[in-house]
């Protein structure tokens, strides 16, 4: 089974983006597989480069890194979402004349194309948060 995956809420505020990281590994763990990870709305936070949460805490942002370097899944942020909350890829951090730019490592910026196309392409589309 194909699945899509969307994440809508920040790894601070809810539970829902380790849920759909638990629910990944374990599809992929009985072999099936993820087209895609979407992150919109305050789902974006997860894709922080700089995230830092306490010791005791999950750092969501490095297992999902993980996660894309391992399976090679691809993690799409919303671009609309991103500019809102000041997430900046490499190219627009430049463009904008910034030092740095936020996006961690394996996640990459699109826009709802990407979603639209995820949902046309999985046999199941599951929504976090």
């Amino acid at each position: 089974m194909k699945y899509a995956i969307q994440i809508n809420s920040s790894p601070t505020d809810s539970i829902a983006g380790s849920s759909a990281y638990q629910f990944i590994k374990s599809a992929l763990t009985i072999e099936h597989e993820i087209f895609r990870v979407f992150f919109y709305q305050e789902g974006i936070y997860h894709a922080f480069k700089y995230s830092t949460p306490p010791d005791d805490e999950l750092n969501m942002t490095e297992n999902w890194s993980q996660l894309a370097r391992e399976y090679g899944i691809d993690l799409v942020v919303c671009i609309s979402a991103a500019q809102r909350r000041g997430l900046l890829s490499s190219d627009e951090a430049k463009r904008q004349g910034k030092l740095d730019h936020d996006l961690a490592e394996g996640f990459r910026i699109s826009g709802l194309g990407q979603l639209l196309e995820s949902m046309l392409v999985a046999d199941r589309f599951v929504e976090f948060g």
